[in-house]
């Protein structure tokens, strides 16, 4: 696995992300756009009417605890419906107002750190041209100074400029750092503001599918109530058996038996508790890591001096299939520890030629989380506390390799739970660059349809 390359949030978003959300409306609920940004008085509205949506939003979230508490009945699961309707729109509104306090000034800011670094580089170069005449002066005598100007005045007005420069050299380089830390904290600052902007885009998109599927499903009640409650217990027995059928459905994992989806979102589900990472973002990158396996292969190790090894199928013989000693050692370390033949245990192959070359990487990575030993390494005690376990965590085991996969995850920042934190999460997780916003925007796809399709109809 793993590499922890970090990727600012701007590129990630801006690369994998704008497009996601080409066609999500800005306004809803006939609710008009004012400008935040241009008055005091103004952006304190916007502050204002944000707060009271909040408001609202947390009112109405309380509406639908109250109906879900409930005893079942028709009328009851209409009015759950209603009820988490109206959480939708009030989100809706909410992140709405959130986006207009933000304002529109990605463009400007993004300019002003254009010249800042402008700016700087210029700074550099001057600094540059001071040195370099610093050490021309100081590499020759005086006498050669002297007799290198055409008259004694003219050597005395170069050293007075020369001098007077030098004098100045200690501003030039306060500056630059002035202008540097600036710089960073502009950067930071667009980072967050993009950030927020896509978490809400990212909720007012879900919110909508969610009243959407709410809305065809009260008109479906609406339907069933022109009947009899005979036929909202009938349509209810459908809905268990789907359930049901969920439940057994089999989760598949990389280097390890499937096992039923329901005991998957109970391991998930503890680790969830643990980490506060969603357990459909920890599920979906485990169905990730699952179908990268068949394009990258099982290999074996066969020599640990080297990390060389084999296709565990196919015979092919692997340079370097994991880093030694880096890995190689805590690889030896694990096995032995759970009483394993290191040698009989499972990894996942180099990604590329069979034959090492600077560039192509290691694999070596183990069990269902894809974890390579050294990182396993350092997060596989804090997994051990959280499943009260003070024996030695196997990566082989589902339920170990999915909390450690949680505290991993958790330390790249996917325990905040928005889009922002759990893309950039899942980048990292794969290792970072290029194509790692791929892998990225994958996992989400995946963590809205296990969430959509497989938690929400057991729920």
């Amino acid at each position: 696995m793993k590499s922890s390359k970090t990727i600012s949030a701007a590129t990630l978003f801006f690369i994998c992300g704008i497009a996601f959300f080409v066609g999500v409306p800005t306004i809803t609920n006939a609710q008009t756009a004012i400008d935040c940004q241009s008055t005091a008085a103004q952006k304190a509205q916007c502050q204002a009417d944000l707060v009271q949506a909040e408001a609202e939003a947390k009112a109405a979230q309380a509406q639908l605890v109250s109906a879900q508490a409930e005893s079942t009945s028709l009328q009851q699961a209409i009015r759950v419906l209603d009820a988490k309707i109206k959480v939708a729109q009030a989100n809706i509104k909410a992140k709405n107002l959130l986006i207009q306090t933000l304002g529109n000034d990605v463009t400007q800011k993004q300019s002003h750190i254009n010249n800042l670094e402008s700016h700087i580089a210029k700074g550099k170069e001057t600094l540059a041209q001071i040195l370099r005449k610093t050490n021309e002066i100081d590499a020759n005598t005086l006498p050669e100074v002297i007799l290198s100007q055409s008259s004694v005045t003219g050597f005395f007005q170069d050293l007075d400029s020369f001098q007077s420069v030098r004098e100045g050299l200690q501003t030039t380089f306060d500056q630059l750092r002035t202008d540097e830390a600036q710089t960073t904290l502009e950067k930071d600052a667009l980072d967050k503001r993009i950030n927020t902007e896509t978490d809400a885009k990212y909720v007012i998109q879900q919110e909508q599918k969610n009243i959407q599927s709410d809305q065809t499903q009260k008109s479906q009640l609406l339907t069933v109530s022109k009947g009899t409650e005979k036929a909202y217990t009938s349509l209810l027995a459908q809905k268990q058996a789907k359930a049901a059928q969920i439940r057994a459905a089999l989760f598949e994992l990389r280097d390890s038996a499937a096992i039923p989806f329901e005991q998957a979102l109970q391991y998930a589900t503890l680790a969830s508790q643990k980490t506060g990472v969603r357990p459909a973002f920890i599920l979906a990158i485990l169905s990730k890591e699952s179908s990268l396996g068949s394009n990258v292969g099982k290999c074996l190790v066969t020599d640990l001096t080297t990390g060389n090894g084999r296709g565990k199928d196919s015979g092919v013989i692997f340079q370097k299939v994991m880093k030694a000693p880096r890995d190689t050692d805590p690889f030896k370390a694990i096995t032995t520890a759970l009483g394993l033949d290191w040698s009989t245990r499972t990894v996942s192959c180099p990604i590329g030629s069979a034959t090492y070359y600077s560039g192509r990487g290691y694999g070596g990575a183990m069990g269902p989380a894809q974890f390579i030993p050294s990182t396993w390494d350092l997060i596989k005690d804090k997994a051990a506390s959280y499943l009260g376990i003070s024996s030695e965590l196997n990566p082989w085991n589902p339920a170990h390799a999915i909390m450690a996969l949680a505290v991993f995850v958790d330390d790249l920042g996917a325990g905040a739970g928005t889009y922002s934190s759990e893309m950039k999460a899942a980048c990292r997780y794969y290792g970072g660059g290029g194509s790692t916003c791929v892998y990225g925007k994958s996992v989400m796809t995946l963590v809205d349809d296990i969430q959509r399709n497989k938690i929400d109809p057991l729920n």
